[in-house]
C-alpha cells in the first residue's frame, strides 16, 4: 500500500513537466488536457497543503498558456472544420465561457462559408437589373455548379452544424437559436446564387441534366433540413418548383417558335414556283406533314417536362410535384395553353389586319389551318389530354382543369371564322374581276353580242379551280335533288325561277309590263338569299358561299349601269352561260338561278330599250363559247 501511494504522489508531482511537455507548440495538447482532467480533482482536494497547492497553481498556469495558445489558433483562417471542433472542445474542457467559444466558432465557420460562396459567385456574371447587358455563357454545366455547391458549401454546412451540436448542446449561452439564424442567412445566400445559375440556362439544353442537378440539390439540402429544420426547406422547395415552371414555360415558348415555324415552310411551299409539268406538294401532304410534326414535338416535350415527376427523383414526392406541376404547370399551362395559341393564331389570319407592306395570307393556307383547326376539334385534342392526364395525373382534390369540350369549341369556332374568311376573300377576288369588267364596259354603245365575255370564262375556271382546292381538304357534302335540265333552263329577263312553280309556273308575259315590278311581287314568294351566312365544313357549302358573293357584287354593280339593248342581250349571254356552269357547284341550284334572274330583272329595269335576245340565239352563242 505504500508503494502504491508513493507512486500516485509521484505521479502527482510529475503532472506539471508533462503539461509543459505535452502543452508545448506542435506537441500533443489533447494528452495534457487528459492528464490535467485525472490530477485537477485530487489537487484541488488537497489545496491546502503547501507542496500541494504549488503543484496545482504550477498546473494552471501552464494550461492559462495553452488556452492562450488554443484561442490564438482559433483564430487562424486556415483552420479546417475538424481542427476548428478540436480546438473549440480543448477550449471548453479548459472550461473556458460557452458563449464566446460559441461567437468565435459561428465567426470562423462562416467566413469559411463565405469564402464558398463567393467562389460560386465568382463563376457568375454581375447581377445586371435592367436585363439589356448580354450576358456570356456559364464557365460550367448546372450539374457542376450545383456539386460543387452541395460537397463545399453544404456538405461544410452539415459538418458544422453536427459539430455545433455536439459542441454546445445543452450549454448555457449557447443555445438559444444561434445556429439556426446563422445557418438560414446563408442558405438564403446560396438559394439566391442558385437560383440566379438557373437564370443562366435561357436555352432548353438537356433538361436530364437540370433535373439531375436539382435531384441533388434536393437531396443534400434534406440531410440538411435533418439537422437543421429552419434552415429554409420551403425556399429550397420553392426554388426547385420555380426552376420546373420556368423550364415548362421555355417549353412553351419553343413549341410555339416551332409552329410558327411549320407555318413559314407550309406559306414557302404554297408560294414556292412551280416548274412546267412538274407538281408541287398537294394540300394533304401539307396539312399531315404540318399535323404530325406540331403532335410529335409535342409529344417529345412532354416526355423530357415527365422527367421531373420520375419516381427515381426525390423531389418528385414533394406535394408540388404531386399535383399542381401536373395539372397548372403541365396540363394548363403547357398543354391547354399552348392549344388555345394555336387557335388564337391560326383565327388571327382571318381577324388581325395585315400589317402594312405584309403579304396576306394566301387562300389556300386558310384552307389548310380550318381543316386543321377542325381535325384538333374532332381527335387531336382529347388524344392529346388524355395522353397528358396518363403521364401526369391529376388528383381528385387538386385544382380544377380546363374540359376537353371548352378547347374544342374553341378550335371550332377558329376553323369557323377561317373558313367564312376563305369564303369571303375567294368571293372578293371573283367579285372584283365582275365589277371591274361591269364598270370599265360601255353599256349603252355596245355592239350585239356574238360571245360570251372572257371574264365570264375566267369566273368559271376560277370557281372550277377552287372546287378542287376545297375538294382536297373537306368532303363533298350534301346538295338538295336538281332537275335533269338545270343546264338548260331558260334564262329570262322576265321570271325568276325562285319563284315557287305553283305560283309562276315558266311566267312570261305576252306584252310589254314594268319587270321590276314584276321582281318584286315574285320576291313576295321567294326564299331570302343571305350572302354572308356561315358557311359548313363541306365543299359544296363553301362553293355555295363563294358564288352567292360573286353573283350578288354582279347585281349590285349592273344595278349601277345605264345600259342599251346590246348591253342587256350581252348581260343576257353572260348569265346564261353562268347558269350552264356554276349550278354544278351549288347546294342548291335556284340559289344560282334567283341571282341570275335579279341580275337579269335588273338589268331590263335599267336598259332604255329593254329588248331581250331570243333563247335559242343565247344558247347557240353560249354552247359555241
Amino acid at each position: 500500500g505504500v508503494q502504491a501511494l508513493l507512486r500516485k504522489l509521484q505521479s502527482l508531482v510529475e503532472v506539471p513537466g508533462r503539461l509543459r511537455r505535452w502543452a508545448a507548440p506542435g506537441a500533443e495538447p489533447a494528452r495534457a488536457l487528459r492528464c490535467y482532467a485525472r490530477a485537477r480533482a485530487v489537487l484541488r482536494h488537497y489545496r491546502h497543503l503547501p507542496s500541494f497547492r504549488a503543484i496545482e497553481d504550477e498546473s494552471h498556469a501552464i494550461m492559462a498558456d495553452l488556452a492562450q495558445h488554443l484561442r490564438a489558433r482559433l483564430r487562424d483562417d486556415t483552420l479546417d472544420p475538424k481542427e476548428l471542433t478540436e480546438c473549440v472542445e480543448m477550449l471548453l474542457q479548459l472550461e473556458e465561457p460557452p458563449e464566446e467559444l460559441c461567437e468565435e466558432f459561428l465567426s470562423h465557420a462562416g467566413a469559411r462559408l463565405e469564402a464558398e460562396l463567393a467562389v460560386l459567385e465568382a463563376e457568375l456574371p454581375p447581377a445586371d437589373p435592367s436585363g439589356t447587358a448580354a450576358t456570356p455563357p456559364p464557365a460550367s454545366d448546372i450539374l457542376d455548379f450545383v456539386d460543387r455547391g452541395s460537397s463545399a458549401f453544404v456538405g461544410n454546412l452539415c459538418l458544422l452544424a453536427a459539430s455545433y451540436r455536439s459542441l454546445f448542446e445543452g450549454r448555457p449561452g449557447a443555445g438559444d437559436g444561434r445556429l439556426e439564424a446563422f445557418a438560414a442567412a446563408l442558405t438564403t445566400r446560396y438559394f439566391a446564387l442558385l437560383e440566379r445559375r438557373l437564370a443562366l440556362e435561357r436555352g432548353l439544353g438537356d433538361t436530364s441534366l437540370l433535373v439531375r442537378a436539382l435531384d441533388r440539390f434536393h437531396r443534400r439540402l434534406r440531410a440538411l433540413l435533418e439537422l437543421l429544420p429552419a434552415a429554409g426547406a420551403e425556399a429550397g422547395a420553392a426554388l426547385v418548383a420555380r426552376a420546373a415552371r420556368e423550364r415548362v414555360d421555355r417549353y412553351l415558348r419553343a413549341l410555339q417558335t416551332f409552329f410558327l415555324g411549320c407555318l413559314g415552310d407550309v406559306r414557302q411551299a404554297l408560294a414556292a414556283p412551280r416548274p412546267p409539268g412538274k407538281e408541287g406538294p398537294g394540300l394533304p401532304d401539307l396539312l399531315a406533314t404540318l399535323a404530325s410534326s406540331v403532335l410529335g414535338q409535342l409529344k417529345a416535350v412532354l416526355a423530357y417536362v415527365q422527367l421531373f415527376t420520375a419516381k427515381d427523383v426525390a423531389f418528385a414526392s414533394l406535394p408540388y410535384f404531386r399535383g399542381e406541376f401536373c395539372v397548372e404547370a403541365v396540363r394548363e399551362g403547357l398543354v391547354v395553353a399552348f392549344v388555345r395559341w394555336l387557335c388564337r393564331t391560326a383565327r388571327g389570319f382571318a381577324d388581325g389586319p395585315a400589317e402594312r407592306g405584309a403579304p396576306a395570307a394566301p387562300p389556300a393556307l386558310l384552307l389548310l389551318l380550318a381543316r386543321l383547326c377542325l381535325d384538333y376539334e374532332s381527335t387531336t385534342i382529347s388524344y392529346i389530354l388524355t395522353l397528358t392526364d396518363e403521364q401526369f395525373p391529376p388528383q381528385d382534390t387538386g385544382p380544377a382543369v380546363t374540359p376537353g369540350p371548352a378547347l374544342c369549341a374553341e378550335a371550332r369556332g377558329a376553323a369557323q371564322r377561317l373558313l367564312d374568311h376563305y369564303v369571303q376573300v375567294q368571293g372578293a377576288a371573283v367579285a372584283q374581276m365582275l365589277r371591274k369588267s361591269v364598270e370599265t364596259r360601255d353599256w349603252l354603245g355596245t355592239v350585239e353580242p356574238r360571245n360570251v365575255r372572257a371574264v365570264m370564262k375566267r369566273v368559271v375556271e376560277d370557281i372550277t379551280a377552287i372546287d378542287v382546292q376545297v375538294g382536297q381538304l373537306f368532303e363533298e357534302g350534301v346538295r338538295r335533288a336538281q332537275s335533269s335540265d338545270s343546264s338548260r333552263r331558260a334564262f329570262s329577263v322576265y321570271s325568276s325561277s325562285r319563284a315557287p312553280g305553283r305560283y309562276a309556273p315558266s311566267y312570261t308575259p305576252s306584252a310589254p309590263m314594268d319587270t321590276h315590278l314584276l321582281s318584286n311581287i315574285q320576291k313576295l314568294f321567294s326564299e331570302r338569299i343571305d350572302i354572308f351566312s356561315p358557311v359548313e365544313f363541306n365543299k359544296v357549302s363553301v362553293l355555295t358561299g363563294i358564288i352567292k358573293i360573286s353573283l350578288k357584287t354582279l347585281l349590285e354593280c349592273v344595278r349601277l349601269r345605264t345600259l342599251g339593248r346590246f348591253g342587256l342581250q350581252q348581260v343576257q349571254v353572260d348569265g346564261h352561260y353562268l347558269q350552264l356552269y356554276l349550278w354544278r357547284f351549288a347546294a342548291d341550284e335556284r340559289v344560282v338561278q334567283g341571282l341570275l334572274d335579279e341580275v337579269a330583272a335588273s338589268a331590263a329595269h335599267r336598259c332604255l330599250d329593254p329588248v331581250p335576245m331570243e333563247h335559242s340565239v343565247v344558247e347557240l352563242i353560249c354552247e359555241r363559247g
